[in-house]
Order: structure tokens, then sequence, then C-alpha cells
């Protein structure tokens, strides 16, 4: 599948309708929301009233053979509007190649919209707009009266759902995807996209959560039959049970007593990106994140968020080798705002210079503010390798948030007391020690494991618990690749004292250490008693750690010995 050439899928779908879906077999870039390196689709949709909508391009890297698939199956002349569910200068590319083949063209838009576009498309490419707001309808004829519902969020703050009553489907622009490729128009057999969808909403959504469940209210007035995704297969079948997820995931990012504040501008994408990666290192750790764009964000909201927060983080691009006024607006009013215990952080991209994290940097010490992780100043588009270190910094970040909660908290009452004899009973359930090593391209994780136990038999498995703060966590996914390392009674507290230590962002686990690779490419500790090389066959969210089921492709005793056992204090740590 991975050598797969792209492709344009076309296929019918409701009455005068169509879906439009660019296909890519691999992963499309580098972005934390790909991380599954499952493909992706692009999904775009024809509506031929007595006037006819084309919703939702794809992105430059499909233009060419997008705008070749439109043109074989309608004269882009005739098309009257083109709706915009978001706006972002990797569409653009593709609107400005279309208006040249299509210079009739109405771009329909929320407000929003309107004030982005004349940054993206070029002098030479004035569109015609139609601004719609919440009560607004197109008539397209034929019964097709599109309804519009603006659902910004400080990633895509001109996304827009639209919904088509005779054929009660909603196109969702970024809701309800997932970063899948396949044969599939809809969602059949839905549950086997169940892990695709949850790690969209954790990467793509869970940072957003106050906008989209206010999204959500206002689209629960849509009674919808289909959601037309921009990714991944439409929604139909298990549209009910993912409405329901997204009310459940959205509920438990509300339930986060702590916060942190998420500023950011980001000129030409990649400051975005960068937040992207440290807001799914923050919500991994169980703390929420309050996005925060300071370009389209009011005054007011700002200081609400800097006031409410538990840390607050700023990233910023330098333009002129300066920050973007509103990111100086919004540094402002945080240092008249922010209490001295907050943590701070500060990262950003950039092209020739760094000067605007130098400044921020700056600012926050010299205002007495204690950093939660060291700046991230990264030159250009992130690789894979620096988004790893910044979903990191944003765990270690959210650690210290709550590290510096629990030391604010009162002494042990009676129940903490009767919770601690709980807890003392449950470290006594004791397990093997073993240290977890995988490798994936240029990124490596390790982490000391004793959470095991055998499951089955034929296949050879066996389970095994990760938090999910963990840094590997995201490199364990279905389908993922790792090897076991059972430790040896004795010989094991040197590794043990290795892997217990706190690493920084993006450092070297192995440094130090012999090791040799594995045929599944993941690191084999030298020093181990025995090892085991193992596929992710599934994994199961539990609380505050997921089950990984994992299948044994081969394995060897190294060395002759009895296997560590880890005996725990209490239950309630490792």
């Amino acid at each position: 599948m991975m050598n797969k050439p792209r492709d344009v899928q076309v296929y019918p779908i409701a009455s005068d309708t169509m879906a439009i879906r660019s296909r890519t077999w691999d992963r499309l870039k580098f972005e934390i929301e790909y991380g599954l390196k499952r493909g992706t689709t692009a999904n775009s949709y024809l509506i031929q009233g007595d006037k006819i909508a084309l919703i939702d391009p794809p992105g430059e890297s499909f233009t060419e053979i997008f705008l070749k698939a439109l043109q074989e199956r309608i004269d882009p002349t005739t098309i009257d509007y083109l709706i915009l569910g978001h706006i972002n200068p990797n569409r653009g590319e593709t609107i400005k190649a279309l208006m040249k083949i299509a210079p009739q063209i109405t771009i329909v838009c929320s407000n929003t919209g309107a004030l982005l576009l004349p940054n993206i498309l070029l002098p030479e490419f004035p569109p015609q707009l139609k601004v719609v707001k919440g009560e607004d309808i197109l008539d397209l004829g034929k019964g097709h009266q599109l309804e519009f519902t603006p659902t910004p969020n400080p990633r895509y703050p001109a996304q827009m759902c639209t919904y088509d009553p005779k054929t009660e489907i909603l196109y969702t622009d970024k809701l309800f995807g997932s970063h899948v490729c396949g044969d599939q128009i809809f969602d059949e057999g839905w549950q086997v996209y169940a892990e695709d969808r949850r790690y969209y909403f954790d990467c793509v959504i869970a940072p957003y959560a106050k906008q989209i469940n206010n999204a959500l209210e206002k689209l629960s007035r849509k009674p919808a039959k289909i959601y037309g995704t921009g990714h991944g297969p439409l929604v139909r079948y298990g549209l009910k049970e993912l409405t329901v997820s997204y009310q459940q995931w959205l509920e438990a990012q509300k339930a986060q007593t702590l916060s942190v504040a998420l500023v950011y501008a980001s000129a030409y994408g990649n400051t975005a990106t960068l937040a992207q990666a440290i807001a799914r290192g923050i919500t991994k750790a169980g703390v929420r994140v309050e996005s925060i764009n300071a370009e389209v964000a009011e005054a007011d909201d700002i200081k609400e968020a800097i006031n409410n927060c538990s840390g607050f983080i700023f990233g910023s691009p330098t333009l002129g080798g300066h920050a973007p006024t509103q990111i100086q607006t919004a540094l402002g009013i945080t240092l008249a705002n922010a209490d001295k215990g907050k943590l701070a952080g500060v990262f950003g991209s950039y092209g020739w210079s760094g000067e605007a994290i130098d400044l921020l940097e700056n600012k926050f010490r010299d205002g007495g503010y204690q950093f939660g992780f060291d700046p991230i100043k990264v030159k250009f588009k992130p690789t894979q390798a620096t988004l790893k270190t910044c979903e990191e910094a944003g765990t270690d970040f959210a650690q210290a948030v709550k590290k510096a909660q629990k030391r604010r908290q009162p002494r042990n009452s009676v129940n903490q007391s009767q919770t601690d004899r709980l807890q003392q009973a449950l470290g006594r359930i004791v397990g093997s020690l073993s240290i977890v090593t995988c490798q994936e391209e240029e990124l490596s994780g390790a982490m000391l494991a004793s959470w095991i136990s055998q499951a089955t038999f034929n296949p050879p498995g066996f389970t095994v618990a990760v938090a999910k703060e963990r840094a590997i966590e995201s490199l364990l996914h279905q389908g993922s690749y790792f090897v076991l390392n059972i430790l040896k009674e004795g010989d094991h507290l040197g590794l043990m004292k290795h892997f217990l230590r706190p690493f920084s962002p993006g450092q070297d686990r192995f440094d130090g250490l012999k090791t040799q690779v594995a045929d599944n490419g993941c690191p084999i500790l030298e020093d181990a008693l025995a090892y085991l090389e193992c596929k992710v066959g599934d994994r199961m969210e539990c609380g505050d750690h997921w089950v990984i089921y994992a299948i044994v492709t081969k394995g060897e005793v190294l060395q002759d010995g009895v296997t560590a056992i880890h005996h725990r204090k209490s239950g309630s740590h490792y």
C-alpha cells in the first residue's frame, strides 16, 4: 500500500452530490496529526443543483490530479460557488489554480475567512466573495438549500460547516475526520477506525475543546445522516457512536482541573505545527490546553486565559527581526497579569534569525518566571524528530504543573490515610522488570516496564501497560514494532537506574548502552536476560494508561539467570 501513487476517487454519495477524494497512501507531511502514517484523503464535494457548488478543495500536493479529475467530470466554467470550510496557504494554491480556469467562481466563506483570503491569494486573483453567517441560506436549486454554521477555533479561525437539508449531509471540514487512506467511501465496519479517529481527536481537536464543544452544540440542531468529513472515510454507519465519543472525550478535557494557556501566532504555519505538538504532549499528560491564536484573539480572552491557567507557553515566528505585533500585545497582557508562581515556556520557528524567541525568553526571565522546558527554536519547517521533542516538552511542562499543584495541597486527611493503605496493598502486586525499546525511522524510545502479563499462547502474546504521559506512548500504536528486554536479577540495577532518570526532550535514551538491532529494527539491550521482538496487535484505553496487546514474532534468551522482579511500596506510582 505504501508505494501506490496518489490518485483521486470519485463516487456519488447522494442526490446530485458526489465525493471527490484525493488520496495519498503514505504519510502526507511532518505534522503530529499524521503520526500513524496510514496515509490520508482530502475530501472535496460537488453539488449539482440548478447552480453548482464545489466544497473544500484539497491542498497543493493534490492540485494537479484533483483539477484533472474535476475537469473529466464537469466544465469548471459552470461552477458557481466554491465553499471553503477553512482557509490556509496550502489550500490557497489549489484555489488560485482553479480560478485560472474558472474565474467566474464566487467564493463562499465566513467573515474571518474573508479577512484571511487577501493574505493567501495574490493580487492577480481578487476573489468574488459571498460572506455567510449562521442564519444565511444558499439556494442551489433542486431542493439544495445550503445552511452554514461558523465553527472557529484557534488553529482554524475561519472554519465553517455546511449542511444540505435535502440530502441530510453535514460537511464537517476538520471535525469527525481521520487520517487514514483506503478504498471505502463510507465507514462500514466503523470499529476498525476507532484508533485513527481517537488519535486524530487527540492531536487536532483536544487542544480546542472549549471551541469544539460550542461547535457541536450548534451542529446538534442539524439532523445529519452523513458527516462529509475533510479527511478519511465519510461517517454514516458509526455516526451516532462517533458523535457520542466526541462528547465524552470533550467532557474528559473539560474535567481537567489544571490548564495551560498556549498563546501563539504563525506566519507560515510552522509555529502552529509546533504548537499542536506541544499541545498534544500537554493533553496526553492529563492537563487541559487553552489554545489561543493571538492573531484573532481578543485582549480580554487572553487576559482571562492567563489569569485562570496554571502555566503559560508562548510561540512566535520572527518577522523582520521582531515578534508579530499581536504576540507583543499578548506578552504585555501576560506580564501585567500572570502570577510569578506560574511556569512559562517559549518556542517558535524562524527563517534567518530567531530574535522573537529570544525576546520572549528574556522578558519572562526578567519577569521572574521559571521555565517548564528549555526554549525551542526551529529553523524553517519542523522535522519528525523536532515534533517529538515538542511533544515531550509539552508533557514535561504538564508534569511540572501537576507537581507544583501537589506541593500546594494540604497534608493527609483521614480519608487520604485510608487511600494510602489501599495504595500500599495494591503495591504488593509484583511484575517482571523489563525495558520496552522501539525505533521508528529517526525516532527512538524506551521505558522501564513492570506491568506485563502473558495473554495468549497462539499467537504468543502478552500485555503491557503504558502511561499516557510516557514519551514512548506515541510510538506504540497498532501495527508498530518494539522489543521487550527482560532484565536479569542482580544485574538489573544499572539499567533500571539508567531508565528511571529524567530525560530531556529529544535526548537519546540509549547513549552509553550496548545495543544491537533486532530484525524489526528496534534496539536490543545486550545486557538483558532475554528479549522478545513484538508487534502491537491492539491497544485499550484504561484510565491513565493504555494497555498494549503485543504479538511476539521472535525471541531469545541471552544469558542464564532469573528474571528481575519489581517490588513497589505503593500502587500509586512506579
